[in-house]
């Protein structure tokens, strides 16, 4: 279990969940229910570290919460 902020909230124009990954550049994924955008996101975060891994890129430290409410 990666330890990366995600932010959720609902997109009434993709009509869907949107979860973002802000530490890594680009990384998102949607969902039809909040659940599931956790689960995408837990896939796409996968996905960015083994491309990072492949590309030499350097992979970001988890930080923990970024952003104050």
């Amino acid at each position: 279990m990666y330890k990366y902020e995600i932010i959720i909230y609902w997109s009434e124009e993709d009509g869907a969940f949107i979860a973002e990954i802000p530490e890594l550049p680009g990384c998102m994924a949607d969902g039809a229910t909040y659940e599931e955008a956790i689960r995408n996101a837990g896939i796409v975060i996968s996905e960015w570290i083994e491309t990072a891994k492949t590309l030499g890129r350097e992979i970001p430290t988890p930080k923990g919460k970024l952003i104050y409410a």
